[in-house]
């Protein structure tokens, strides 16, 4: 699928990883996606690309020469705010959580499936745009069968309110916000919803969307758990 532009500049995508085979296989999907793909092979002429030319989005590896990846992603948010979407062989809890903590947007795990890759990466830039033009929360947010009315303060299923209490209405706020089918971690959640002096207790979390699942009835699936990193609304479009 194309990507919709607004000009005759396709979008950059800036992928930054050592290994010459992701460069040879993401090279011509993005481009026969309708980006325009820019290549790094090591932290420090990534970041230098993303200075500079201004890529729309950053496929990130975390297994880079001359610098962590973990690294890498509190310096590339220091001077912007585009999607980054890390890509790594790394597959424990503690790495995707540290990623999306530093700011990531997304973890995909090598190897990794084509499709998906572009599923999340439009998804990624699709919340970015509308963000962009955005100063405060949209009034209503609607994921599935499920709608938040942020100017009421209610949530409907099917059109049906739902009896939330103040608790489980921020819970399913922050991760209507955060966008659909993007992970928001056990930390992030815990520190919005109950500041952060709690920010390690998981279990509130568990209790509370247990809560919310059962209130949310047939729209309960929309609620997606990451093992041991955190929960996310939906899936990418």
């Amino acid at each position: 699928m194309t990507p919709p532009a607004s000009s005759l500049v396709p979008p950059r995508i800036l992928v930054v990883d050592d290994e010459p085979q992701i460069h040879r296989f993401l090279g011509p999907a993005l481009a026969a996606s309708g980006y325009e793909p820019m290549r790094a092979e090591d932290a420090a002429s990534g970041l230098q690309l993303a200075a500079t030319r201004s890529p729309a989005a950053v496929l990130l590896d975390l297994g880079l020469p001359d610098l962590d990846g973990q690294d890498v992603i509190p310096r590339l948010r220091a001077f912007t705010a585009v999607p980054i979407i890390v890509l790594s062989a790394r597959d424990g809890e503690t790495a995707k959580v540290d990623a999306l903590d530093a700011g990531a947007d997304d973890f995909v795990e090598k190897p990794f499936a084509l499709a998906e890759l572009l599923a999340r990466l439009r998804a990624a830039l699709r919340r970015a745009a509308a963000a962009s033009g955005q100063h405060a929360p949209a009034p209503l947010i609607r994921v599935g069968e499920l709608e938040m009315d942020f100017a009421a303060r209610v949530a409907r299923v099917a059109g049906a309110p739902l009896k939330l209490t103040p608790r489980e209405w921020d819970l399913l706020a922050a991760l209507a916000r955060a966008g659909a089918g993007r992970v928001v971690t056990q930390r992030q959640l815990l520190n919005a919803v109950w500041g952060q002096a709690h920010g390690e207790n998981s279990q509130y979390l568990r209790v509370y969307i247990g809560h919310l699942r059962q209130k949310l009835g047939s729209a309960a699936t929309l609620i997606r758990t990451e093992p041991g990193v955190g929960y996310r609304l939906g899936f990418p479009e």
